[in-house]
Parts: structure tokens; C-alpha cells; sequence
């Protein structure tokens, strides 16, 4: 498993149900068929930002298969069964890859199975092949420590012990409009949404988080893989290009990877022509967060480069 820090996500509530309600391909494991709480959903390009809400406050387990492979299909039976044990500590997502371009770009998902959690938003490699469920289950021990790291710490459909019923907290108007925009996958007018809520209150870090988590998933949302890199390889200094791909390396939790492609790119430019650059920097930094350790280190190497 990845040592990869979760950072910044997309702030907003979502209940469980209302995910299966609005998804395309409703869950259909024999739990939620006899009336008992499901904690495994089928996911689409067109639902797949619901379940990055839901990795806020519990992990959710990406399983990208494919019905051709034997493995994968064994893997999926493993997953079903264990996360159906753990009753809510885990959302299982499931992803027929091959219906599902976006998803399979995202994680650069080159063969399978795959699995991938989500911990705040932020992609954590697990799984990429043949698996057997006692390294399903170590492995998910160790999903736990690191979810707990990070504050991720909730139980699909569980009361909290103070509470007679659990109720999810309403979101303001602004962050409401946002959330809703996200859902549909309208990310201009999320973004619009969010600055209305900066304009009326500066110090809301929700608000601010959720404008750069969103403003890079609208610039990435246009780009195709192959043909960014394939532009960023012909000319190491199109800043253009160099931005995109730091964009897409971000988006797909691959964060040394996105900074290191930018500092070395601001280190090769002459000094007019580097303020996009540094301004993108900043703008990613605030994403993954300045706690990071990868963050550290790439700022102080910004520094230096500046100084």
C-alpha cells in the first residue's frame, strides 16, 4: 500500500442512499436485495465524484474489474464478502472499467484487477492483480490506521452514540449549489457557487478548498491523456502543456510527480516567463495541503529556485 498522504478534498455532505438513488447502476448485492444496509455500490464516470464526497468521512475501496478476467472476478468476490463483514467501515465501489473511460484514466488503470482506496478525496494504491482475503484483510488494517491518521473515521449508516438518529448536517445555500452542480458534473457553476461563498465570507477554508479541488477537476475534465503527454513530450517548455499534465498527475494522486514536473520546468524558464507556473504551484500546494510532507519539500525547493 501507498505511504502517499491524503490531501485536500471536496468539502459537502452525501448520504449513502442518495447515492444509490441517484446513480445510473444501482447497487444490487444480495445484502440490499433482502432489505439489510449495503455497503457495496456500482459507480460510473457520471457518479464517481459522489463516492469522493462519501471518502470524507469513511474510506472507500475502488474495485475496477472487468467480467474477462478470471482474477478480477474472484477479487470482486473477496472484496464483496469482506467489506459486507466490516458493516459500514469501508464503502465498496465497484467499476466495470471497460464502460468507464474516465475512471480507468484517472487511475491510469492499465490492466486488472485493480483497487484503489479514496481517504479524503485522494487516491491510495492497494491491490493490482491476484490477491488472496488474508491480504485483503491485512491490507485493510492498514487502510484503517491511516483513515484514523487523517480524521476518517465514520461508519456508513451507524448512530452516533449521543444521538438518538443521525442526521446529516446541512450544508450552507452556497455550498449546497456547489455540491449539486458537482453531482452533475457542472463544474463551472460549482466554481461560481464557491466564489460567491469567498466573496461573502474570505475565511471560508470549506468554500476555498472545495474552488481548487473543483477548478482542477474542470481543467483536467477537458484533457485526453495520451494527447497531453504527447504535447508535453514534444516541447519540455510549453508551459501550457506542462500545466496540463501536472493537472491530470495531481487529479490521479500522482503528487511528487505533479510538482516535480513543475519546479523543474520553472527552473528552465527565464525569469518573465515563470509567474504561471509559480502561481499553479501555489494553487496545488493549497490542494494537497502545507502540512504535507510532499508539499515541504517542494516548497522549499520553490524557494530556492526563486532565491
Amino acid at each position: 500500500m501507498s505511504d502517499q498522504a491524503p490531501g485536500a478534498v471536496l468539502r459537502g455532505a452525501v448520504d449513502l442512499s442518495s447515492l444509490r438513488n441517484r446513480s445510473n447502476q444501482p447497487a444490487t448485492s444480495a445484502a440490499e436485495n433482502s432489505g439489510a444496509p449495503s455497503y457495496i455500490v456500482d459507480i460510473t464516470d457520471a457518479t464517481f465524484q459522489q463516492v469522493l464526497e462519501i471518502s470524507r468521512g469513511v474510506p472507500v475501496v475502488v474495485d475496477m474489474w472487468a467480467g474477462r478476467s478470471e482474477a478480477s472476478t474472484e477479487l470482486s468476490a473477496i472484496l464483496d464478502k469482506v467489506v459486507t463483514e466490516l458493516a459500514g467501515r469501508l464503502l465498496l465501489a465497484k467499476v466495470e472499467i471497460e464502460r468507464n473511460p474516465q475512471i480507468a484514466q484517472a487511475f491510469r488503470a492499465q490492466s486488472v484487477p485493480l483497487v484503489v482506496a479514496l481517504i479524503n478525496g485522494q487516491p491510495v494504491p492497494l491491490f493490482s492483480g491476484a490477491t488472496t482475503e488474508e491480504q485483503v484483510r491485512a491490507t485493510f488494517n492498514q487502510l484503517f490506521e491511516l483513515a484514523t491518521q487523517q480524521g476518517v473515521t465514520q461508519v456508513l449508516g451507524g448512530a452516533k452514540a449521543d444521538d438518538e438518529e443521525q442526521t446529516e448536517p446541512e450544508l450552507p445555500p452556497l455550498h449546497q449549489e456547489a455540491f449539486v452542480a458537482i453531482e452533475a458534473g457542472d463544474y463551472a457553476v460549482a466554481i461560481e457557487a464557491y466564489e460567491k461563498a469567498l466573496a461573502e465570507n474570505p475565511r471560508d477554508e470549506e468554500a476555498r478548498a472545495g474552488l481548487g479541488q473543483v477548478k482542477l477537476l474542470h481543467r483536467a475534465q477537458s484533457l485526453n491523456l495520451q494527447e497531453a503527454r504527447a504535447a508535453a513530450a514534444a516541447n519540455r517548455l510549453d508551459v501550457q502543456a506542462q500545466l496540463n499534465i501536472a493537472d491530470l498527475d495531481l487529479a490521479g494522486g500522482h503528487v511528487d510527480d505533479a510538482f516535480g514536473r513543475l519546479l523543474d520546468l520553472f527552473a528552465e524558464l527565464p525569469a518573465d516567463e515563470r509567474t504561471p507556473v509559480r502561481e499553479r504551484l501555489l494553487e496545488l500546494f493549497g490542494l494537497v495541503g502545507d502540512a504535507d510532507a510532499r508539499v515541504i519539500r517542494a516548497r522549499s525547493r520553490l524557494t530556492s529556485l526563486l532565491f
